[in-house]
């Protein structure tokens, strides 16, 4: 019997998930259903759900937040009202979405296709592969403003404008606000592509810094240079990093 999660904001939207599933009862077991992705992030750790079908636009954080917070996400399957382009990238990633409103027939098949795959467990491994590309997709085909990070059991949105400056930490960058450092399991070129190139340069291969921070740049060794920060904080700024900061702020 697989585990399964519905998270929709929408109550009829979750309704008709769960009706639809009762085709499915002796193969699949819902466990609960959540409203927001706050809940469903709860309810993923807690019940370790074999499958989820996840909404993407919620309040307080949309699906795709909800499983940049997860080390392991669950196998996905979106029920959604998405534009053209998004579609095409869950074509590519996704075990399936759902265009809302979807039909019996149309569900059906998403979830037969899930069970096909379920009981393989190199596709289980390939299956969160595609979700990782799905979310790093969607990622950069939207400007981001905020981003979400998990300090304990707790989400803390930070907006963009009061990131400071983003620093390597191995597999994690650290994101330097005026209120501290938070980690968030993704790379420095990640968010080099996702973050505003007016408003963040990538001044060195560990450090992407905010503009609008710095006061000054100072000469250190040979061909780098140190970036002074509002706060006090000294980055370092390669050869490479200087020249494009040059370019950015017109010296």
């Amino acid at each position: 019997m697989k585990k399964a999660l519905i998270i929709d904001d929408e109550p009829l939207a979750r309704m008709v998930v769960l009706e639809y599933l009762q085709h499915f009862k002796n193969e699949i077991e819902v466990l609960q259903e959540c409203g927001d992705g706050f809940e469903g992030m709860k309810a993923i750790m807690q019940h370790q759900p074999d499958i989820i079908f996840l909404d993407v636009q919620m309040p307080k954080i949309n699906g795709f937040e909800m499983l940049e917070l997860l080390e392991q996400p669950p196998a996905v399957i979106f029920t959604t009202a998405f534009d053209e382009y998004a579609i095409k990238a869950f074509e590519a990633h996704a075990i399936d979405y759902l265009l809302k409103p979807f039909s019996k027939d149309r569900f059906d098949k998403a979830v037969e296709k899930f069970l096909a795959l379920a009981n393989s467990a190199p596709q289980q491994k390939e299956q969160q592969k595609h979700t990782e590309e799905l979310l790093d997709t969607m990622a950069q085909a939207v400007q981001h403003d905020r981003i979400v990070v998990k300090t304990g059991t707790k989400v803390k949105i930070i907006p963009v404008n009061d990131v400071v400056y983003l620093e390597a930490d191995d597999d994690y960058v650290n994101i330097h606000t005026s209120e501290g450092a938070f980690l968030k399991n993704k790379t420095m070129s990640f968010f080099e592509k996702v973050l505003d190139p007016r408003q963040f340069a990538r001044v060195h291969r560990s450090f992407i810094v905010a503009i609008d921070q710095i006061t000054r740049i100072d000469p250190y060794e040979k061909d780098s240079h140190i970036a002074i920060l509002k706060s006090g904080a000294k980055v370092p700024v390669s050869k490479t990093g200087y020249v494009k900061l040059k370019q950015v702020l017109g010296i």
